[in-house]
């Protein structure tokens, strides 16, 4: 952060609503780009997806509970780790007071990853959340949402992420992934989000970006900072 200037109030006013028009610029800009997102096509998905969770096996139709909207959450815990990724982490810290939210509105909200139920609840136990969270665990479904990758895929220094080829550090990514389900019982794709564009489930940046330091960011990646919130203050 540099060295702020310091000004009279009217002069800070003034500049303050120079910028308030650049932010209900932006703002604008984010709801017509929102239209465009719910404009794009759609596509027919034909192969069945199934779950384990604490209810049992589950297809992805069943994940619906009953709504026509689903958004999954892509939340980085491979199989055999000791824990769930930090910053996934950070985002799952947003989601449990906005499920009733999103139900209300006809959406459903679950999280899905990799690991074995088992791995998953207890990480869920020890960290004291309560949205749906279930496992892919020897589907394909992670790989056909091109969040999880193979050895092979690895190996090539290159792997399908983002819509294209990228060079990604770990067998697991985040992303966002929303489907439809309509009245015959038919199930749609139709968005998929993937790095930064989930960077909105992320509240604390918004405080962030707020305060003069900003996310004041540094490290071997952005995010290298963040902890488990069970974990901040150890070494």
């Amino acid at each position: 952060m540099g060295q702020p200037r310091i000004v009279s109030r009217d002069e800070w006013l003034t500049a303050r609503k120079q910028l308030l028009s650049k932010e209900k610029e932006l703002t604008h800009l984010r709801d017509r780009l929102s239209v465009e997102r719910r404009e794009l096509p759609w596509v027919k998905l034909d192969k069945a997806y199934a779950f384990e969770t604490p209810q049992g096996r589950q297809t992805l139709s069943d994940l619906f509970g009953g709504r026509s909207q689903l958004v999954i959450y892509h939340f980085m815990f491979g199989p055999g780790w000791e824990q769930g990724c930090p910053s996934c982490s950070w985002a799952a810290d947003n989601i449990d007071g906005n499920v009733v939210h999103l139900n209300a509105r006809g959406v459903t909200l679950v999280v899905v990853s990799r690991a074995p139920l088992a791995q998953i609840e207890a990480f869920r136990k020890r960290m004291g959340w309560h949205f749906p969270w279930i496992s892919s665990h020897g589907s394909d479904f992670n790989y056909d949402f091109h969040v999880s990758f193979t050895p092979e895929d690895l190996a090539k220094g290159k792997v399908y992420y983002n819509y294209g080829p990228n060079g990604f550090p770990s067998e697991e990514a985040p992303g966002v992934s929303v489907f439809y389900k309509d009245a015959a019982g038919d199930i749609f794709h139709t968005y998929s989000t993937f790095a930064r564009g989930a960077e909105s489930l992320l509240g604390g940046y918004f405080f962030l970006d707020l305060v003069p330091k900003g996310r004041d960011e540094t490290g071997p990646w952005t995010m290298s900072w963040v902890r488990h919130h069970d974990r901040y203050g150890q070494s």
